[in-house]
Parts: structure tokens; C-alpha cells; sequence
């Protein structure tokens, strides 16, 4: 078990190194290009970042859950955890560095990351330790599908609903009308309200894998491999009909980024489990406090760009003083200034792990 752990943990801490990478370039205007999301329809390698983080949340909740009496207490701490987490998301969103130390109403955005992550980890946590896997199954089944329909064949004010960014897209128009102006957009929130139902079933898809991983299967690696090559051929084939789109989080989408995070984690069990070889202790020390180590990362660099510094911030001055460079190009500054983000908080979840800290959300 605890190998199988391990193999989750080095996963999940590669997934925040990437999440922190992502999310601190040195400039927006010109980020390395493998760091881009796709414009709308499609997928890049970054689109992956996320819904992996969610599929290996479920996939700790079996770890987490399995063997363990449920009782009110159990569900206490499903509750008090997601509270903790949307929690320090609506912070994220609601901070700003000048008093009183909040945005203005209107400009406070209400879903987000942390937020998703909660209330994912809530439904997935409850679908679990209530339902038999068969049962899951169909749950999950039920939610793809279902949003498929719902993005379809509901119309906006009698108009045809469409995929594309615009005002008859059921997802953007919803999330505007619950959200307002409390939306990461004008038009629409990546984590926003209709979207954040297929995201369940990542996490859903998380935890078959987790229970493959804690079963009596041989060859586990084999059948990962297997389950995540289907997943990517269907959804790619659903993207004909249900474009991939990580903004709506297409059906399309849930099921291609699983693929790739069961091929990934099937490689990683082989190595580490089958194979005993071992590598991979910086992710696991950025694994054991994830979660902190996130919003720490996404908190300072935040506070870093509303600091003046001139006519800039502190974050802005530190990337113009120490990375731009005649003989390199901007986007490579970009990247060198997120990679030194990166091996800061690596250092640090290095310090927390030899210290014996773990900070649980």
C-alpha cells in the first residue's frame, strides 16, 4: 500500500510543480508556448494540469475512504474540508494587498480552482462512500452524457444553444446569469457553474483507477494502460460531435485528459512498483502538502503583482531587473522566471517534508 501511495503522491506532486509552473510566468504577454491553453476548442499539454489534479483526488479518496468505517464523523470532515477549500478560494479571489484588504464587490470573482477542487472532493468523496463501483459507473456515465444533452439541445431564449464563446452557449450564459460580474470573464468562468458537473466525473474516473490500484489485479500497469488508451480513443472520437474544450469541459475532455493521467499513472506504478525503481522524491515532497504549497504559490504571486514598484509591481520589476536579457528572447525569460517559482516552492515542500510538516486542507 504503501508503494501504491507513493506512486499517487510522486503523480500528484508533478501535477502541482506543473499547476505552479503555469501559473507564474514572468509575463502574461509572452508566456513559453508549451505553457498556452488552447484558444477554445482543442487541447494543449497545459489543459491537461487540472483535470489530472482532479482525477488523482479521487483517486486518493479511495485511499482515503476504503477501509474505513463511515460514520456522521466521516462526513464532518468531508464537509469541514470542502468548506476549507472553497474557503481559500474565494480568499484567492477576494484579496487585494491595498485596505481594507478587499477587492470591491463586483470585482470579487466567486468560482475558481480551490473552489472546484472542494466541491468535486465533496460529491466524489459522498458518490463513493455510498455507492458500489458498478453503480459509480453509471453515475459517471450518466453525468457525460447528460451534459453532452444539456449543451446541445437546450436553447437560450429560443436560439439554438452553440459550443462556441458566445452568448447562447448554455454554460457561459448561466454562469453569467448566477455569476454576474463575480466571473474569472465578462462572458463566461472556466470554473464555472455547469461546468464544474463533468468535472465530478473526472474525479469519478479517479477513483476506478484508485481502486484498481488498491485491488488483487494482476498486471495493474497492463490494465491502466488499457483503460486510459480506450478513454483517449473515445473521447477523441466524441470530439467529432463534442469538441474537446477544456473552458466547458467537455464530456470530450473529461475523458481524453483521464486517458493520458491513466497512461501517466500506469507508467509511473510500473517504474515504482513492478520495477522498484526509484526516483521521483522531489514530486513526492511537493504531493505530501499540495494543496498548501498551491495556494501559497497562487497567494504570493498575486500580493507580488499588486506591489508598486515605479511604474510596475514587485513582480514585474524582479522579471525586467533579473531575466530580461537582450540575448534572450521574452518568452524564455517567461519560462526561466516561472522555473525559478517552481524550484522555490520545491525547497520549500523539501523543508516541510524533512521537518515532518504536512498541512492538511
Amino acid at each position: 500500500m504503501k508503494n501504491r501511495i507513493l506512486s499517487v503522491d510522486i503523480f500528484r506532486g508533478a501535477t502541482i510543480i506543473l499547476m505552479v509552473l503555469v501559473n507564474t510566468p514572468g509575463t502574461w504577454s509572452n508566456v513559453y508556448a508549451p505553457l498556452l491553453h488552447a484558444k477554445w476548442h482543442g487541447y494543449t499539454p497545459t489543459d491537461l494540469v487540472f483535470p489530472f489534479f482532479l482525477f488523482i483526488v479521487g483517486t486518493s479518496i479511495v485511499f482515503s475512504y476504503q477501509n474505513k468505517m463511515v460514520n456522521n464523523d466521516t462526513y464532518k470532515k468531508i464537509s469541514v474540508r470542502t468548506l476549507k477549500l472553497i474557503g481559500l478560494g474565494l480568499f484567492l479571489g477576494a484579496f487585494t494587498v491595498t485596505f481594507p484588504f478587499l477587492k470591491n464587490w463586483t470585482d470579487i470573482r466567486f468560482p475558481g480552482v480551490l473552489q472546484r477542487i472542494g466541491v468535486v472532493f465533496f460529491f466524489a468523496s459522498i458518490l463513493f462512500i455510498n455507492l458500489k463501483w458498478k453503480t459509480l459507473i453509471w453515475v459517471a456515465l450518466s453525468l457525460l452524457v447528460g451534459y453532452w444533452l444539456l449543451m446541445t439541445l437546450v436553447p437560450i431564449n429560443g436560439i439554438e444553444s452553440t459550443l462556441d464563446r458566445a452568448p447562447n452557449n448554455l454554460a457561459n450564459w448561466l454562469d453569467v446569469k448566477i455569476f454576474g460580474t463575480h466571473n474569472y470573464k465578462a462572458d463566461y468562468d472556466p470554473e464555472g457553474f455547469l461546468s464544474t458537473i463533468p468535472s465530478i466525473a473526472s474525479s469519478l474516473l479517479g477513483i476506478f483507477t484508485g481502486l484498481i490500484l488498491t485491488s488483487k489485479q494482476e498486471k495493474k500497469a497492463t490494465l491502466l494502460m488499457g483503460i486510459g488508451g480506450s478513454f483517449l480513443i473515445i473521447g477523441h472520437l466524441w470530439d467529432i460531435i463534442f469538441p474537446i474544450n477544456k473552458a466547458l469541459w467537455t464530456s470530450s475532455f473529461v475523458l481524453v485528459t483521464a486517458g493520458w493521467a491513466n497512461l501517466i499513472l500506469a507508467l509511473i506504478y510500473y517504474l515504482t512498483d513492478v520495477r522498484k525503481i526509484q526516483f521521483g522524491s522531489l514530486f513526492r515532497y511537493v504531493g505530501s502538502n499540495a494543496i498548501i504549497i498551491y495556494f501559497l504559490s497562487s497567494f504570493i504571486s498575486k500580493v507580488m503583482g499588486q506591489i508598486p514598484v515605479g511604474d510596475t509591481s514587485l513582480h514585474g520589476w524582479l522579471f525586467q531587473k533579473i531575466y530580461v536579457h537582450d540575448f534572450i528572447s521574452m518568452e524564455i525569460s517567461s519560462l526561466l522566471y516561472g522555473l525559478s517559482v517552481v524550484a522555490f516552492y520545491c525547497g520549500l515542500a523539501y523543508f516541510l517534508y524533512r521537518k515532518k510538516i504536512f498541512i492538511k486542507v
